[in-house]
């Protein structure tokens, strides 16, 4: 069955949201808004992935534009993926106000916006009331306009690294080859150079030798 279109519509679970209105995400031609807490908003696994590739087949070059809280970046992962989102094209900013599960607006026609779970069970709301629509993105654009851009917010403190990231740094410092750095923290050749190569993202470096000056300067070493 197709979302009428003529209604709003709550959705229990991303099974049934995929189902009923996954097209309308993958159908944006104007513009795509999010804001979302943290990038935890997907259980379904490869679900996000999909419909963003969809989007991006369907609509290349759609101005895109995502707000987050903080916590976005609260581990290596999410903040490369967040990197790697604005790499893409899309504008990504950081806010301190606090920001529900989801909110995705469509083309200014269409919002859907994401419930709290219950029962592990989350609704979503798809609305199409000009008016909601309307106050909804006036909220949005109110924040975006006092966010930090993802850049100059992340050259506002260090990256969160974890035990065996900082452990690569300073075996990286003490000059060890990868051969040996790779045998001592028992990770393959081909794994240690992938992690430093994601070292080097966080770090904003193009060269392991300015990763070791950004580590000292962030207080990392």
């Amino acid at each position: 069955m197709s979302l009428d279109l003529d209604t709003n519509v709550t959705l229990r679970g991303e099974d049934e949201l995929v189902r009923r209105a996954g097209h309308l995400f993958a159908g944006a031609r104007e513009r795509f808004v999010c804001a979302a807490a943290d990038l935890r908003t997907w259980a379904m696994p490869g679900v996000r992935e999909q419909i963003v590739a969809e989007r991006r087949r369907s609509a290349p070059g759609l101005p895109v534009f995502k707000l987050y809280n903080p916590r976005a970046l609260a581990d290596e992962e999410s903040e490369r993926h967040l990197i790697e989102i604005a790499r893409r094209g899309a504008r990504v900013r950081i806010c301190a106000t606090p920001l529900p599960h989801e909110t995705i607006i469509i083309d200014d026609r269409i919002a859907v916006l994401a419930g709290p779970a219950a029962q592990g069970v989350r609704e979503y709301t798809v609305v199409r009331s000009p008016a909601v629509i309307q106050g909804v993105a006036s909220l949005f654009w109110a924040t975006w306009e006092s966010a930090a851009d993802l850049a100059e917010f992340r050259r506002s403190r260090p990256p969160v690294l974890n035990d065996e990231s900082r452990e690569i740094l300073r075996l990286l410092g003490d000059g060890l080859k990868d051969e040996t750095a790779s045998r001592r923290l028992g990770l393959s050749l081909r794994t240690y150079r992938r992690r430093v190569a994601e070292i080097l993202i966080l770090l904003d470096a193009g060269s392991r030798f300015q990763a070791g000056r950004r580590a000292h300067e962030l207080g990392l070493l």
